[in-house]
């Protein structure tokens, strides 16, 4: 019940179907992708039936003949933790905690500027945090930096700064955040790890906190199979993301998991997955009594072409 990214059980589904459509020039580009699946029935329930299959459509233009430095505006892919909605691209199959509870998607406006050979960094002004449709009538501000100091690594900052106030939550003011991360990939050898920590203001109470840590390995055994690994912790004390399905007051949990990969072809992988999660209070469910522990285990073909 905590994953859009995985929202349903014991079933045999489409978890994302999309198709990616491109276009480029010298000055101008454009993208479009439409998307299906039970991902985006869970993650875009707020959006409005037109806007609920939108996983990126954008239309930019590059501001200066002789500069690199774009001016993209629509919805794009959110440059928040190590994950995204798209499973083949990353470590693991499942996703963390981290993804769940930031935006997937962003719509506004992003400036891309390069800095150097190696450093990137990236400015938003959006609706607000995973909001397609404005949910009030202030605009917040995102930033990233993305740094490659070598072909095998990458580092990332990100923040983020927003009045995050709904009808849905009314006590809600400014919200901050910020996230750093890395993906480190040589040889037969991969790794990621994030670490995030966010404040919410809230109306006549003390700002309430949230944060998480994750660190996900994987190692090619062959050229086709490969083994990945995960660890990690999410604290959500105050409820500001999670209220437990269990009716306990507030979240906090570790999960760990295995998985193992099979590259069946170039644009075929084949995955299973075994996870635990784990905490000190009974936020998980089973055969309709509340308990501290849950195990999934998933299987998923990804094809791509």
């Amino acid at each position: 019940p905590y994953f859009v990214s995985m929202a349903r059980h014991n079933e045999f589904t489409i978890n994302l179907a999309y198709v990616s459509v491109k276009y480029s020039s010298a000055r101008l580009r454009g993208k479009f992708v439409p998307g299906f699946g039970t991902y985006m029935n869970a993650n875009y329930t707020n959006e409005s039936l037109s806007l609920r299959n939108i996983v990126e459509a954008s239309a930019g233009v590059k501001l200066w003949q002789n500069k690199n430095i774009w001016l993209d505006v629509g919805v794009f892919g959110s440059p928040y933790t190590n994950e995204s909605a798209i499973s083949k691209d990353h470590l693991a199959y499942t996703r963390s905690f981290a993804p769940e509870y930031v935006p997937y998607y962003l719509s506004g406006v992003k400036l891309s500027l390069p800095l150097s050979a190696k450093l990137n960094a990236y400015l938003y002004l959006l609706n607000g945090w995973q909001q397609i449709q404005d949910a009030n009538a202030n605009k917040s501000i995102g930033t990233q930096l993305e740094y490659r100091p070598s072909d095998y690594l990458l580092i990332n900052w990100n923040t983020y700064l927003g009045n995050e106030r709904s009808s849905q939550r009314t006590e809600f003011g400014t919200r901050y955040f910020t996230d750093l991360f890395f993906i480190y990939t040589k040889k037969k050898w991969s790794a990621t790890a994030c670490y995030y920590i966010g404040s919410q203001q809230r109306t006549n109470l003390p700002n309430a906190n949230w944060w998480q840590i994750n660190l996900i390995g994987r190692y090619d055994v062959t050229d086709k199979i490969s083994v990945s690994g995960r660890v990690e912790y999410f604290s959500d004390p105050e409820e500001v993301h999670i209220a437990p399905v269990t009716g306990v007051s507030g979240f906090s949990s570790y999960s760990s998991s295995l998985g193992v990969n099979y590259k069946v072809a170039e644009n075929i992988l084949f995955r299973t997955e075994g996870r635990t999660f784990f905490s000190d209070r009974d936020v998980y469910e089973r055969n309709g009594e509340a308990v501290k522990n849950s195990n999934l285990l998933t299987t998923s073909i990804a094809l791509w072409f």
